[in-house]
């Protein structure tokens, strides 16, 4: 009995002594569950959910350092070397709806030069829905025909406007027929003149916006463009038609333009050079030798020598005859960085002048 009473009480002691232990438990809280970044490949690559909705991110941009010699855009600049730097920050975003996918674009660039001087742009802000675009870009007289050659001076002579505000609706047949039309900003806040009076850049109180129509047709390796725009403030414009090729060994491309009034400069025939391009030696300014004339004619061929190096050539003229040649190579050492030296000739008619420029960019893109 002894014995039996022992076991009895020990037993229950365990039992006290464990009782008590369990009422002094701490108890941890469930964790959050938590939720992991997700892939957005709908739209390509780079894209992720932002958690929580259903609208997809993507975020890149560049970091650009050139070394630039003397100036393809100013025969008179003095410039011996000028280093410029240059950052950009792209945000993208993108979702889908019974209308097809809501996007926006958005780019902010950061630039400095030697001397000290800078400068931020919000260079494209814009959304975009069903075909339809609103906000800034570049005119669709340039995007929608394509940019005057795989160069950095592209537009030594001048191809149409940059970043400008539209309204914009592009129609893609999806058997290679595109079209286009766009009401873009006519640059209305105060009168503004430059090349001598011959271009009418800006005029206040003035409502009516500039209008730029396009259509095109592709087929295999073979493409072609045609696109004109109407500038309500010097009540001009201008078309350009494209023939682009790929014969697989390189591209190549054609593409003329028509000024409707080759003494007059506008936004679609106007000029990106100096008023020394339109200067004579005697000091005469005659304002539409800036410009085309009444036509100008671009061309171009790109070879990829690898997949690491291409060359590209570009050669125009004008009926005011300057005429300009550029040639560059594209070296990439490494997956998204960029080593390009670039060359200009540029001859000038009227003003009875030549010059070479020359640029050394390196670029990282991400």
């Amino acid at each position: 009995m002894n014995i039996k009473s022992l076991l009895l009480g020990s037993a229950a002691a365990l039992a006290a002594v464990s009782g008590a232990h369990a009422a002094d438990a701490i108890v941890a809280a469930e964790p959050e569950p938590l939720e992991y970044v997700r892939i957005c490949d709908a739209y390509g690559a780079g894209y992720f959910f932002i958690p929580g909705t259903e609208t997809c991110l993507k975020i890149g941009g560049k970091v650009r350092t050139e070394g630039e010699w003397y100036n393809a855009y100013n025969r008179d600049s003095k410039q011996g070397t000028l280093w410029h730097t240059r950052a950009e920050l792209n945000v993208d975003t993108a979702t889908d709806t019974e209308y097809g996918p809501l996007k926006t674009e958005t780019i902010v660039r950061w630039d400095w030069n030697d001397g000290g001087s800078t400068s931020t742009n919000l260079l494209w802000s814009y959304i975009s829905l069903g075909g339809f675009t609103v906000g800034k870009k570049d005119s669709q007289y340039n995007l929608y025909i394509g940019y005057a050659g795989d160069v950095i001076n592209d537009d030594v002579i001048y191809d149409g406007p940059y970043e400008l505000n539209q309204l914009t609706y592009e129609y893609d047949g999806g058997n290679g027929f595109s079209a286009v039309i766009s009401l873009e900003d006519s640059n209305s806040g105060s009168d503004s003149s430059t090349y001598d009076g011959a271009w009418h850049q800006a005029e206040g109180d003035h409502y009516a916006p500039n209008v730029v129509a396009g259509a095109g047709f592709k087929s295999g390796a073979w493409g072609f463009k045609v696109v004109g725009g109407y500038d309500s403030i010097v009540e001009e414009g201008a078309i350009k038609a494209r023939v682009d090729a790929d014969f697989g060994g390189f591209s190549a491309f054609l593409m003329g333009g028509w000024n409707t009034d080759g003494k007059k400069l506008n936004q679609y025939a106007g000029s990106n050079q100096d008023i020394s391009a339109c200067t004579a030696p005697d000091g005469t300014v005659n304002g539409a030798k800036c410009g085309w004339g009444d036509w100008a004619v671009w061309g171009g061929v790109g070879v990829p020598v690898n997949d690491k190096l291409k060359w590209n050539l570009q050669l125009a003229y004008t009926d005011s005859k300057i005429f300009e040649a550029t040639t560059n190579l594209k070296f990439n050492p490494v997956k998204n960085l960029l080593v390009e030296p670039e060359l200009t000739y540029v001859h000038y008619d009227y003003a009875h002048d030549d010059t070479v420029s020359g640029i050394l960019r390196f670029e990282r893109n991400f």
